[in-house]
């Protein structure tokens, strides 16, 4: 192992389901919605609208996007959303766990000599984030959102910025997401990719394809060591 090589070398972590557990929201859709299922009904509904906003040339805060897709779904379904519900979903979006396997993971790749950073689809907050919440903060030493060019993944502006804003070049930087959409942003934009391949989500076969893929941050961080030697 290189050890000059390794403080050089960049993983950017995506946050939403690769570092957070999402899961933690079924409680709030079997409640709201009589089917935790709808959970995943948002979500997906949640990344293509900010895809399209993205692609017409609009943006708002994921987090309010996030309330209208919510809002939507509702509507979709028929069942009426109170103010009480909306409430208590942004609280629960705002506390949203950490994986078990990413603080270990982390662990081993901030010893093994790797630069570690998020960029996340959020927009940052004005108080606590829901990384430090989570315990995962003091792994990364920047922690970067699409807001700052208001462009939602996997638009190549926001991999673009980073790389920009660290001062690296795009060979020497590596996303690890839980989403096909993520890491084929990422590698259009010159990095280097892995999945993990959390329940729901799983490798798309066309496109380019990430040279780790995993079910666990475990295993894709004992990969990630083990390619970059």
């Amino acid at each position: 192992m290189n050890p000059a090589k390794k403080r050089d070398r960049v993983i950017v972590f995506d946050v939403n389901e690769t570092l957070l557990d999402i899961d933690s929201l079924k409680p709030f859709f079997k409640q709201t919605f009589g089917d935790e299922d709808a959970l995943r009904q948002w979500f997906g509904e949640l990344i293509l609208y900010s895809q399209a906003l993205t692609l017409s040339g609009t943006y708002m805060p994921f987090g309010q996007l996030a309330v209208a897709v919510l809002g939507m779904v509702a509507e979709i379904r028929g069942l009426p959303l109170a103010a009480g519900n909306v409430d208590e979903f942004k609280e629960r979006m705002a506390n949203l766990p950490a994986h078990d396997d990413a603080a270990p993971a982390l662990g081993t790749l901030r010893e093994a000599g790797f630069r570690l950073v998020t960029l996340t689809n959020s927009a940052p907050g004005t108080g606590t984030s829901t990384l430090d919440k989570a315990g995962l903060a003091l792994y990364f030493e920047q922690q970067f959102s699409v807001h700052a060019v208001q462009r939602f993944k996997p638009a190549l502006e926001t991999y673009r910025s980073v790389s920009t804003a660290l001062g690296t070049e795009a060979s020497s930087l590596r996303l690890v997401a839980a989403h096909s959409w993520d890491t084929l942003g990422a590698m259009a934009a010159g990095w280097k990719a892995a999945l993990v391949a959390r329940a729901g989500n799983a490798a798309l076969s066309v496109g380019a394809q990430p040279d780790i893929i995993e079910k666990d941050l475990r295993a894709i961080a004992t990969r990630i060591i083990g390619a970059d030697a």
